[in-house]
């Protein structure tokens, strides 16, 4: 039996279980996983890594929201075809970004709400208001001009009204 390809980072800040999802996922766009393969079960493969069954689980139920896996009752776990191209790979690394992000949040005490409106600032501050995104015909649709927003100026956390320009 293969040892599975795992290394925990005791010293590491991140949890065991995006750890574990992390790897698992570039386990499987490296080709270690290939679409088909069945992964080793929640079970087992907490036994062979001495880790709590619920890390394992914790990591499996993200990846199949996120459609890396998918879980067959009685059958097992096993990889799902994935697109190959360019553009997938990379809203894929963008989730996993924002994944960190929304948890590092969460980790610093800000509630959803708060998050949700720290993101929409960033993105106005970057010129797209939530709704818009990059859309090249909406953006001809509303003119930077016309679109006011709120500039955080210094440390203090101070606000002014402002036009984009």
């Amino acid at each position: 039996m293969v040892k599975f390809p795992f290394e925990r980072q005791v010293e590491s800040d991140v949890p065991l279980w995006v750890q574990l999802r992390r790897r698992l996922i570039h386990l499987i766009n490296t080709g270690y996983y290939k679409p088909g393969d069945q992964l080793p079960t929640v079970r087992g493969l907490a036994s062979e890594l001495a880790i709590n069954y619920n890390t394992v689980n914790k990591a499996y139920l993200s990846m199949i929201h996120d459609g890396y896996i998918a879980s067959t009752r009685g059958r097992g776990v096993f990889v799902c075809e994935l697109e190959s191209s360019h553009d997938n790979e990379s809203a894929h690394d963008a989730v996993e970004l924002i994944d960190d992000c929304i948890d590092a949040c969460l980790e610093l005490g800000l509630n959803t709400a708060e998050i949700r409106q720290i993101m929409a600032r960033r993105l106005q501050k970057h010129g797209k208001t939530p709704e818009q995104g990059s859309d090249p015909e909406e953006a001809k649709q509303k003119p930077d001009e016309e679109k006011p927003f709120r500039v955080l100026e210094g440390s203090a956390g101070a606000t002014k009204n402002q036009k984009s320009s």
